[in-house]
């Protein structure tokens, strides 16, 4: 089994190595790189492996910009020494997720997973690597420009508590307890604000992860937030939401 690694730490590719030797010796290491540019080149030129251990935080750049550049179906391990909820996600998206330092029984099961794969699988995770870095790598909306009569105020992102959609209009609603229109509907609010800080509760309230101040059971199976200027009727996490909800906020 041919194998690449591409990590920038000399000291935690050797260890690497030192591992994989004793997981698996049919497992050749071909060549360690340290950089996107280095790996990028190498493939272009025509390398091929059988499997990829990949450090994702590298001297010039994350790692996934590797795969955006040039097509690679090769199946990926990712490692790394952050444990950040940005790259978290990747353990959906590879055939496994090692925090450094990297422990023989991890590494021992994360190659025998890899060997459980199909060649369909990998393509996929490829695919999904590469639109998981690009929508890492989206610009949210950092302020709105609301037109009110003839004046027009300019509302950052950060100082929105929350959106919400009453008598037929979206109002944003300030931490100075001010709202405005915004001419955008929820559905379109979704995809322009960072979900890290913002979260649908319900059909017709965004939520500021930073306004919440506070959060109860309630019945139905559902949660009920505190936070200013929310009415309580509109505070309700819908039943369907829970579940996402409550992760979003243990990020």
């Amino acid at each position: 089994m041919k194998a690449v690694i591409i990590e920038d730490e000399k000291l935690s590719a050797e260890h690497l190595i030192n591992l994989l030797s004793k997981v698996d010796k049919n497992i050749k290491v071909l060549h360690v790189f340290d950089s996107v540019r280095t790996s990028i080149k190498a493939f272009k030129d025509g390398l091929k492996a059988d499997i990829l251990f990949v450090d994702i935080q590298l001297a010039d750049g994350l790692s996934f910009e590797i795969f955006s550049e040039i097509s690679i179906d090769t199946p990926i391990i990712f490692t790394t020494a952050y444990d950040e909820f940005a790259i978290r996600a990747f353990k959906l998206n590879s055939v496994d997720y090692l925090l450094k330092p990297v422990s023989i029984d991890e590494l021992r099961t994360a190659v025998e997973k890899f060997k459980k794969f199909s060649r369909d699988d990998y393509s996929k995770m490829i695919d999904n690597i590469v639109n998981s870095y690009q929508v890492m790598n989206r610009q949210y909306k950092s302020r709105f420009m609301i037109k009110m009569g003839e004046t027009i105020v300019s509302v950052k992102t950060e100082n929105i508590s929350h959106f919400i959609f009453e008598d037929g209009l979206v109002m944003s609603a300030t931490n100075t307890n001010r709202q405005y229109p915004v001419d955008f509907t929820l559905d379109q609010l979704e995809s322009m604000l960072d979900p890290s800080q913002f979260f649908r509760i319900n059909r017709k309230v965004i939520i500021n992860i930073n306004s919440i101040q506070k959060t109860g059971t309630y019945f139905n199976s559902r949660l009920k937030i505190t936070a200013p200027g929310l009415l309580e009727d509109n505070a309700i996490v819908s039943r369907e939401r829970v579940n996402d909800f409550k992760e979003w906020l243990g990020r």
